[in-house]
């Protein structure tokens, strides 16, 4: 294996995947003189993605087609598999027949973990997990953690929060929100269940309610942020070696009143999956926005008013002010609106999505911001007390220039660096592997640091 790699063939990788975050992965690899072969379902998608890249080919290829995956994978010395997750396993599979390596930014799923053996078996290293989140956050806790226990201290609390957000200029809606890409996903992470530590505790929080727990928290002052825990995150105990921890959170940032309006809209039921005949595609015209409200809410008529009011028997109001705030957010949505007809998409959830995709997506000019926090809470041998804080803010280019968004930049780039190191044989480890040890974490932290100048900025509070 190795030596295919050191050969004077040169380095050659198969990329899997055309979304928004696959172009910083494929031009920071083609600046580095890798051979990539770019494959996407349709061929118009890969030479897109090719363009102005002097080592790019694109080819047209249907993963689900295992004979012409494997023919391609064997070609290559590395596969990227940067298309949905469910399809990782198949592609990890392919690899470990043709005894190719593999590297992915998800994360590690029950059904990938599976393949360990086999994978060492094979002689191959899987690298996964090496995005922004999970990639860059575990770099940067797996560093601190490691100091404080070389130390001889302890990590009580940690809590570690991420959000892909527009700039605050460009947060002009009532989700303080913008889509680069279908909004199906980050609605359905909102119906997530959120698990984590506090007190020493195991604590659940179902997705039905997961908004309404959403907390300010507080980074910088110029900012808003509310957060909110994201899915399991007590596996991080044993991963990240902080038995000691009795608070411990990953979760989601967002800008303040975005989570109660989704909490809203989860019950008013909006973020349901079930089919409504009403929402379904006919031969006739399609019902207004008013009257597919007045059906999902079960209202008397889709006069404004009856809607209104079975809006305030579905849902609740801190006060006047929320309840003014949320009525004119779902008016901006159109939900209200005896004229503007829906998209039929069968459930609400999708027919939702259609309106949100043509109102909340990046203009030109606009651009995104990241911001990612870890905040841990240490205890030193002598009884002293400690918070130590890592945070990155990261800006995107405009949108329309050419440029990369924050988040394109933060998952692409950390994917492109950890292909070379494998590449070149700096990663040795086989088998179904994440960057949650120094070992595999460290040098990929500073190889980010130093070449490209990404960096969470840490401080310390006694």
């Amino acid at each position: 294996m190795d030596t295919i790699l050191t050969s004077k063939r040169g380095q050659y990788v198969l990329l899997l995947g055309a979304g928004f975050v696959t172009r910083p992965t494929a031009v920071e690899l083609d600046k580095l003189g890798v051979n990539i072969t770019v494959a996407c379902r349709t061929l118009s998608s890969a030479q897109k993605l090719s363009e102005g890249l002097s080592h790019a080919t694109p080819i047209s290829l249907d993963v689900n087609d295992l004979e012409a995956l494997e023919k391609e994978i064997e070609k290559n010395d590395l596969v990227i598999s940067l298309i949905p997750y469910t399809f990782h396993a198949t592609v990890i599979k392919a690899a470990i027949k043709m005894k190719k390596h593999v590297v992915t930014t998800s994360y590690v799923s029950d059904e990938m973990r599976a393949l360990n053996q086999d994978c060492i078996n094979a002689g191959i290293t899987c690298f996964n997990e090496i995005g922004l989140d999970p990639g860059i956050d575990h770099l940067y806790a797996v560093k601190t953690i490691s100091e404080v226990h070389e130390a001889g201290g302890k990590i009580t609390g940690f809590l570690s929060y991420c959000g892909g957000l527009p700039a605050p200029e460009n947060s002009d809606n009532p989700l303080g929100y913008k889509f680069s890409w279908s909004p199906r996903g980050v609605l359905l992470a909102a119906r997530n269940t959120g698990v984590y530590y506090e007190d020493g505790e195991k604590k659940t929080t179902p997705g039905s309610e997961l908004m309404s727990t959403a907390k300010p928290y507080r980074i910088y002052p110029g900012y808003a942020f509310e957060a909110y825990p994201n899915r399991d995150s007590t596996p991080f105990r044993e991963r990240y070696n902080i038995p000691e921890a009795q608070l411990l959170i990953r979760g989601t940032l967002r800008y303040q009143g975005a989570p109660a309006f989704i909490q809203k809209l989860t019950d008013l039921g909006f973020l349901s999956t079930d089919e409504i005949d009403i929402l379904k595609k006919t031969s006739t015209e399609p019902p207004t926005w008013a009257e597919a409200f007045a059906k999902i809410l079960g209202a008397s008529s889709h006069s404004e008013a009856d809607l209104v009011l079975a809006v305030a028997g579905k849902t609740s109001f801190k006060n006047e002010e929320e309840r003014n705030q949320i009525i004119a957010g779902l008016r901006w949505i159109g939900v209200f609106s005896s004229t503007e007809r829906i998209e039929p998409r069968s459930t609400p959830l999708d027919v939702l999505c259609a309106s949100l995709e043509k109102k909340m997506q990046y203009e030109k000019g606009e651009r995104d911001m990241v911001m990612l926090q870890h905040k841990f809470s240490i205890e030193w041998a002598d009884g002293k007390k400690e918070t130590r804080t890592s945070t990155l803010v990261e800006y995107g280019e405009p949108e329309g220039s050419g440029g990369y968004s924050a988040m394109a930049k933060l998952v692409g780039v950390p994917c492109a660096v950890a292909v070379k190191m494998v590449l070149d044989g700096e990663i040795k480890d086989r088998g179904v592997l994440a960057p949650v040890t120094p070992e595999l974490s460290e040098p990929i932290r500073v190889k980010l640091k130093e070449q490209y100048g990404i960096e969470l900025i840490e401080k310390s509070e006694l």
